[in-house]
This record gives structure tokens, C-alpha cells and sequence, in this order.
């Protein structure tokens, strides 16, 4: 091979080594490349994971926040509800001043002159290179700038003069009206005070309602209602307040926020420390309004103030909007002044120290019986003192109205109580159930009104009843006693005992009222007066459930829609005639007092219909050996009268009528005219419209 193939092998040989350096060069360059990106990524990356990191470490620490900030929201709501009346008396006491204006009328931008400027403020410094020339011009340039400032000031004065003298008579006419609308009122206001001092009802009612209205002692998101009315006699006022509703008390007791879940976790206070803070609340409100009243009557104008808290809420009983009275007092001003209100336990002072009475479940809205409302002033004054004539009597009380009364203080023990049904009752007047784990269970209570010493029997008849019903306990009430040998026989069993005086101690204690007859000149109720009513007990044979009803008539005619006696009447209006529950062995019973029966009254009709939402389709061929025991007061029988059988197809029948006879004596005839078409083909024929 010539010289020359070795040089052409050489060329290419080196050009291929640079193509190869080359090529290793770009693979190391784009290797390079690729693990720059590959760290800028992982940088990317690890930038990306710190600012997640950091975000939710701040996102964290952001919701732990808000669940701290709602948790101590809650804790100062607490603690602005258990201060309230420790702060309140720190509130500044309503004065009369409050209603004066005063007599000062704004003048306006007009009425002020333009200040002139100073020339003090204008003067240059004397010393240092402010010398020669220089302080010339300084001395110079300000006394320019000082005339052209005073040349402004009294162009704006010759202005503010021309506008002035211009408005000047409208001022002056609007000036003259607004100081005579001041006077005027400041006029009445002492009118009004001099109402005051002088006893004027209208006057203390508006006095004091300013009062409330303008207290400071009141946390936002409290209610402001009253209604009032002012007794010169007693010198007692008489007012309705709202209370706040058991929403006030807030129903979480702290937040706490969950990582792991990302979401807020809400403990829930104990419904018996929130119970127990709401009656708190409700009794520091209570002597809160007593306090803003006593303090501002400067003029001795009150003697002593009925207060009654109510909540604008739901019946229980109803279901329809109600005001429910949750606490009531009587407070006379000395027993109040002497209060140190800072330092007491507002539920005790407000019951024990003022003998208030106060809702035991206000947050089921039980109620308690006011001692005087504001409607009332202006007949005969109430008394507040438990048992006394500011109670009502129980003797008195219309009987459904007294089973009620008795499932109320029930519930107001913490259990659950209703009144049984009209007719088929087995002798339970309220059923109740205590919910405790130990000694709760089944309850049946039955309730007698009775004057004289409650017999044996009757305790024997309950015991009866509680092993039919299966329940765990019975319980008699009573407004009369009871004897040894009913105290013997319900000795170790399942039986309660309770007598009126007890009765009248309990409803007390629960925040309701009642009392055992009129009070003696002693205090002393006249439990022994002799009775003045007859009880009419009835009773069946066979299972039908019936409704015994009454009517009141002249001849063949009922006086008035009002003298028809039936379970959505349960007495006449003058309580002459009255239904009862019925107790064993009677499955119906109603009082009469034929002596108050009206004076055109010469028949009262005792009548018995198929009650068509029990038994639909009965008729009365199961209405088979009927009687009706006739009772004094005290329950003891005078004697028994046989009625008439019922018949197939009828569904209503005449037992039979009470007649007056020419002497005043009342005689008893037996019935037996039935209707197939119920109580409302035989109410009819009495001249009852039935719409």
C-alpha cells in the first residue's frame, strides 16, 4: 500500500476519533442534563412536600385555633351568664335625670367663628447664618405668607357672617321649636314624677317600665318584655317579665379539632349542668329585675313588687304558642334591701330567702301558678304565702283540672306522668313513669278529694289495681287523712300515702300551689266544713266503654249548651254540676250540688253513649247490670239506683233523671229510652243543636 492509502486511513481514523469524542461528549453532556434535571426535579419535589408540610401544619394549627376560639366563646358565654347578677349590681341605678333633655341646642359650624391666624407662629429665629440678607428674606417670606393665611381667614369669617345673617331667622325659628319640645318634655316628666310621689298607677307603671327598659345591666341577646300594673292600696307592683329561653345556655360545652379526621369534634354539656345553669340564669334574672326596680324608686313608691318570669314558648299540654311562667315571687322591700345580692346563691335567695317559687324542669317547660298577674290587680289582692288564699283551693278545683295538677307535680319530680282517659280508667287517675334505673318503674296514682278520713278500702282497691296493672308502685293522694288502718295495710307494700298537708308541702316545694280550704283567722284551713255535694258513682257490667254524660233542664229542655256535661264540658258554669274520674268500683262519676243547681232547674238527665273512638261499632247489649251508688262528700254510700239495661242497635240510652218536687226534694226516676243514632240523636231531643 502506497504512502498515500496511509495517510487517507489516517485521516479518517482521527476523524472518526473526534466523531466518537464528540458523541461521548454530547451522551456525557445530555447525561449531565438529565441528572440536573432529575435534582432539579427532586428539589421541585422536596420544595413542593416543605410547602405542603408547612401549609398543612398551618392549616392545622388554623382549625386548632378557630376549635380553641370557639371553646373559650362558649366558656365566656358561660361565664357571663353564671356573673350576671354579680355584674348587673354593678350597673348604674335608673334615675329620674335619665328622662330629662337637656335644655341645650346645638349651635352649629356657623355660630363659630373663623380663627385668625397667629403671628407668633410666623416669626423667624434670631441667631446663627440667619444673619444680614438671608434673615431679611426669612422675615420677608413670612410675613407674606402670614397676610396672605389672615387675608383667607377673613375672606371664610365675611363668608361664614353672610351665611349666618341669612339663616339666622330660620336657626333662630328651629332653635325655639326644639327648646320648647325639650321643655315640654322635661314638663311632663315632672308631671309624671309628681304622679309618682303621689301614688298614681298610670305613673308607677311608666316610671318603672322606662326603668327596665333603660337598665345596663343586661347581656346582648336578652329579652325585654313586660307588662305591668301598679296597686296604690298595697303599694305593690305587678309585672310580667320575659325570661330568656333555655337556648341561652349554650348547648356545646367545648371544640376540639381532630387531625387525623380533619374535622371538629363538639362534647356536649351534661343536660343536668345545663339544666341546673338555666334555672340559675332564670333566678339571677329574677332578682336582677327586682333590683333595678328597688333601686330606682327613689320616691319609697314600692312597698313590695310581684314578679312573674314567662317564656314565649310551645304548651306541652296544647302544643299551641304560650306564655309559661317559670318563676314567681312576692318580694316586700325590706326582706330585698336587706339581700347582700353580689354574693348569694340566686336559686336559694330567689326560694329560700324571698320564698319564690321557681320551675323545677324549666327546661320541659314546666310551669308554676303566678301569685298575682298584672290583669288582676284591682280586685281582691292574692297572697303569695304557699296554702294560703293566694292558692287555689284543691276542695274547689274542677276536678280535671285537679288530676292535672297532680300528673304537673309529677313531672315536676323528674317524672313522666299523664292523666288516663274518661272512662275505663281501672281506678288510675295518672299513669307515671320513674325513669330511674333503681327504684323507678310503673307508677298509678290515684287522686281523691276527699274532706273526711280516707277509708281502708280505698287503699286496699289501689293495691288491687297495682298488681292488675302490673305496676311497681301505687300512689294515693289525697286532700283529706288517712287512719291507722290504712297506714296498717299499706305497711310493707309497694304503696305511698299522701295526705292534703303533705300534698300542699310538696306542691310548694315543686313551684305549684294549692290549698286545703279557706284560711281560719288562726292560718288553719277548714278541712271539717261540712260537705255540700253528693257524688254519683257508675258502674256496668261487660266491656263496652261508654260516656256519662248530664244535662241540666227545665222540663224536657237543657237551659243552655253551657248545662251539658261531657268531656269537652266538664261542669257547668256555675261548677253546680261537675264530671270526675272515675275510682273503684265506679268506671264514671260526677259531683252534684243540687242546691246550686240554678233556680229554673227542675231535672238533671243522666244519659250513657258509646264512645265511637274507643269501640267504633259497639252498640249497648253489653250494657248489662248497670247501678249508680250515690256518695256523700266523703265518699261514704247513701244508697244504690238500678238503671235500665241496654239493647241491641241502640248506642245512646236515658238512665235516668233527678226531680225536683214541689217540697225542694229531689227524687230519682229510672230512664231507659235508647237511640241507635248516640249522644247526638239523644242530645237533640233535648234542644241541643249539633252542628
Amino acid at each position: 500500500m502506497s504512502r498515500r492509502s496511509h495517510g487517507l486511513m489516517a485521516v479518517w481514523a482521527e476523524a472518526q476519533r473526534q466523531q466518537q469524542r464528540r458523541e461521548e461528549a454530547q451522551r456525557r453532556a445530555y447525561a449531565q442534563q438529565q441528572r440536573d434535571q432529575e435534582r432539579q426535579a427532586r428539589d421541585a419535589e422536596r420544595a413542593m412536600a416543605r410547602m405542603h408540610r408547612e401549609r398543612q401544619a398551618e392549616y392545622r394549627r388554623q382549625r386548632e385555633a378557630d376549635a380553641r376560639r370557639r371553646t373559650e366563646e362558649l366558656d365566656a358565654r358561660v361565664a357571663a351568664l353564671t356573673g350576671l347578677l354579680a355584674d348587673g349590681c354593678h350597673a348604674p341605678a335608673f334615675t329620674a335625670d335619665a328622662l330629662l333633655h337637656p335644655e341645650h341646642i346645638e349651635e352649629g359650624a356657623l355660630a363659630t367663628p373663623v380663627p385668625m391666624p397667629d403671628p407668633a407662629r410666623y416669626q423667624t429665629p434670631t441667631g446663627g447664618w440667619h444673619m444680614g440678607a438671608r434673615r431679611d428674606r426669612a422675615q420677608e417670606e413670612a410675613r407674606a405668607r402670614y397676610e396672605q393665611d389672615w387675608y383667607a381667614a377673613q375672606a371664610a369669617e365675611s363668608r361664614r357672617q353672610a351665611q349666618l345673617a341669612s339663616y339666622r331667622q330660620q336657626y333662630d325659628q328651629w332653635a325655639a321649636g326644639a327648646l320648647a319640645e325639650i321643655r315640654q318634655h322635661n314638663a311632663g316628666i315632672q308631671e309624671l314624677l309628681t304622679a309618682l310621689r303621689g301614688g298614681d298607677a298610670e305613673a308607677a307603671v311608666e316610671y318603672f317600665s322606662a326603668a327596665l327598659y333603660s337598665s345596663t345591666a343586661w347581656p346582648e341577646g336578652f329579652p325585654r318584655q313586660v307588662a305591668a300594673a301598679y296597686d296604690p292600696t298595697t303599694r305593690q307592683l305587678v309585672l310580667d317579665w320575659e325570661l330568656p329561653g333555655y337556648d341561652i345556655v349554650p348547648e356545646i360545652k367545648s371544640v376540639r379539632y381532630l387531625s387525623t379526621a380533619d374535622q371538629e369534634k363538639e362534647t356536649a354539656r351534661p343536660a343536668a349542668q345545663r339544666r341546673a345553669l338555666y334555672r340559675d340564669v332564670l333566678a339571677q334574672s329574677v332578682l336582677l329585675v327586682l333590683r333595678d326596680l328597688f333601686a330606682a324608686d327613689t320616691y319609697g313608691t314600692l312597698d313590695s313588687v310581684a314578679l312573674n318570669g314567662f317564656v314565649d314558648d310551645v304548651d306541652p299540654a296544647t302544643g299551641r304558642p304560650a306564655q309559661l311562667y317559670l318563676a314567681t315571687v312576692m318580694a316586700p322591700r325590706g326582706a330585698f334591701d336587706a339581700l347582700h345580692l353580689a354574693q348569694v346563691s340566686a336559686v336559694e335567695c330567689l326560694t329560700e330567702g324571698l320564698r319564690g317559687q321557681l320551675s323545677a324542669r324549666p327546661d320541659q317547660r314546666t310551669a308554676v301558678r303566678p301569685a298575682r298577674l298584672p290583669g288582676e290587680v284591682g280586685g281582691t289582692a292574692a297572697v303569695v304565702t304557699h296554702g294560703t288564699d293566694g292558692a287555689p283551693d284543691l276542695y274547689e278545683m274542677d276536678p280535671i283540672a285537679f288530676e292535672n295538677l297532680i300528673a304537673e307535680l309529677f313531672r315536676a319530680m323528674g317524672m313522666q306522668a299523664v292523666t288516663t282517659q274518661r272512662s275505663g280508667d281501672g281506678g288510675v287517675d295518672v299513669d307515671a313513669l320513674d325513669p330511674d334505673p333503681i327504684r323507678g318503674g310503673k307508677i298509678v296514682v290515684q287522686v281523691k278529694r276527699y274532706r273526711n278520713t280516707v277509708p281502708p278500702t280505698a287503699v286496699r282497691d289501689l293495691y288491687g289495681t297495682v298488681q292488675s296493672e302490673g305496676a311497681n308502685k301505687g300512689v294515693l293522694v289525697t286532700t283529706s287523712r288517712f287512719g291507722p288502718g290504712a297506714h296498717t295495710f299499706a305497711n310493707g307494700k309497694p304503696l305511698s300515702l299522701i295526705a292534703g298537708p303533705e300534698l300542699v308541702d310538696l306542691l310548694g316545694r315543686y313551684g305549684l300551689r294549692g290549698r286545703l280550704g279557706p284560711a281560719s283567722p288562726a292560718g288553719t284551713a277548714a278541712a271539717d266544713e261540712a260537705p255540700d255535694h253528693n257524688v254519683l258513682g257508675m258502674n256496668w257490667a261487660g266491656g263496652v266503654a261508654l260516656d256519662v254524660c248530664a244535662l241540666v233542664c227545665k222540663g224536657t229542655t237543657v237551659l243552655s249548651d253551657d248545662h251539658f256535661v261531657f268531656y269537652n264540658n266538664p261542669r257547668t258554669p256555675d261548677g253546680s254540676v261537675r264530671m270526675l274520674p272515675g275510682f273503684a268500683p265506679d268506671r264514671a262519676a260526677m259531683q252534684v250540688r243540687f242546691e246550686a243547681l240554678p233556680a229554673d232547674a227542675d231535672r238533671l238527665v243522666l244519659v250513657a253513649a258509646i264512645d265511637p273512638q274507643t269501640d267504633p261499632d259497639a252498640d249497648l247489649s253489653g250494657f248489662t247490670d248497670a247501678r249508680i251508688r250515690l256518695l256523700d262528700a266523703a265518699g261514704g254510700e247513701l244508697g244504690q239506683l238500678e238503671v235500665s239495661d241496654g239493647r241491641p242497635g241502640e248506642t245512646a240510652l236515658v238512665l235516668g233523671s233527678f226531680r225536683q218536687r214541689a217540697g225542694g226534694d229531689w227524687d230519682f226516676v229510672i230512664g231507659g229510652k235508647g237511640y241507635s243514632g248516640g249522644l247526638e240523636a239523644l242530645v237533640q231531643e233535648y234542644g241541643i243543636e249539633v252542628a
